[in-house]
């Protein structure tokens, strides 16, 4: 397996180094910097007031909008993944347009791997199809783990992601996709056939790629995702969460180097090592920040100085932290844009 895997994981590097080489070239003609809100795009209430406030973050500086949907789609290749008051075709039309109109770029999230669970509450794809779970069996009410994965080596998973991942690409009319991939603690668990025994950094690459063929290779369109699990937390001391203490990080160098790495930190530090660490890996990064903005000021100022065309601006993550009515009024975020004015 980890033969076949390797030969996977070389072919898709080999090609990979071409785009990334163009990516680069197109980074540097554009200089402008990506300055970016991350927003949760669940239910219709949301899509409606984010809509609202386009025109504000815009007025802002805001350039780019992340919107996490995951399950809160009104999908027609898979309505049983549904959740309620999931966002229709005709509401993400409206907030496109809307975006068109204020030269905002759209990017929807879509979560994959991890984060499919939230305490008691397990999300649709593994309650629809159980046989998807990575611990199947274990962890009753989901006591005793943060979030639960899909299993990356399940022959049936990716099928049913790519298609939700096609219909928000022509919902959105979008050139990217987020994939999140972040927090990921259960891959390689010992209760899954498939991965048991496996290594970890090999099956987070493999996911990673597996997406990447997909989005990059098949649609087009450009792919972003979380860095944590690529950071290795015995090298950069952030601790378990913004890196990785789960034998994940090797698969840094096993991805292609065109992915956009989101490096979110919340917490003010004198360094941001990861920064300077992903640039040197080839990738472009793109920093981001949460609701502290004393730990914003100092991601932003850091990464300013490493003043190359692969750091790509801001991001602001909100998780909740704003109603999204006053969206254009949190201070971290405005903050960023003044910062990159």
């Amino acid at each position: 397996m980890r033969k076949s895997m390797f030969h996977v994981t070389l072919g898709l590097l080999v090609a990979a180094s071409i785009v990334a080489q163009a990516a680069g070239a197109d980074v540097a003609k554009s200089p402008k910097p990506w300055l970016g809100v991350h927003v949760s795009l669940g239910n219709r209430n949301q899509a409606a007031a984010l809509t609202q406030v386009v025109g504000a973050l815009a007025d802002l500086g805001i350039n780019v909008i992340i919107g996490e949907i995951n399950y809160g789609f009104e999908y027609q290749s898979h309505p049983e993944l549904r959740s309620d008051r999931s966002v229709s075709k005709e509401q993400i039309a409206a907030l496109v347009a809307e975006c068109r109109k204020r030269q905002v770029r759209l990017i929807p999230q879509f979560q994959c791997l991890g984060h499919q669970s939230w305490s008691r509450n397990t999300f649709s794809l593994l309650t629809k199809y159980a046989q998807f779970d990575e611990s199947p069996g274990q962890y009753p009410n989901n006591e005793g783990i943060y979030c639960r994965s899909w299993c990356p080596l399940h022959p049936d998973v990716n099928p049913i992601v790519f298609s939700l991942m096609d219909e928000l690409l022509d919902a959105f009319e979008a050139d990217a996709l987020h994939v999140g991939m972040d927090e990921v603690f259960l891959i390689g668990e010992d209760s899954c056939p498939r991965c048991k025994g496996k290594d970890k950094a090999e099956l987070f690459a493999k996911a990673v790629n597996d997406y990447h063929q997909h989005l990059v290779g098949e649609k087009k369109v450009e792919m972003l995702m979380w860095g944590d699990r690529l950071i290795d937390a015995n090298t950069i001391k952030y601790g378990k969460w913004e890196a990785s203490a789960n034998g994940t990080a090797r698969a840094i160098d096993l991805i292609p180097k065109d992915i956009i790495i989101c490096d979110w930190h919340y917490e003010p530090r004198t360094a941001y090592e990861s920064v300077p660490m992903f640039i040197e890996k080839g990738f472009r990064v793109w920093p981001a920040s949460w609701k502290n903005p004393q730990a914003a000021q100092a991601l932003i100022d850091y990464s300013r100085t490493q003043n190359h065309p692969r750091m790509l601006g801001h991001l602001n993550t909100t998780w909740g932290a704003v109603p999204l009515k006053d969206l254009a009024n949190f201070e971290p975020l405005k903050l960023a844009t003044a910062t990159f004015k």
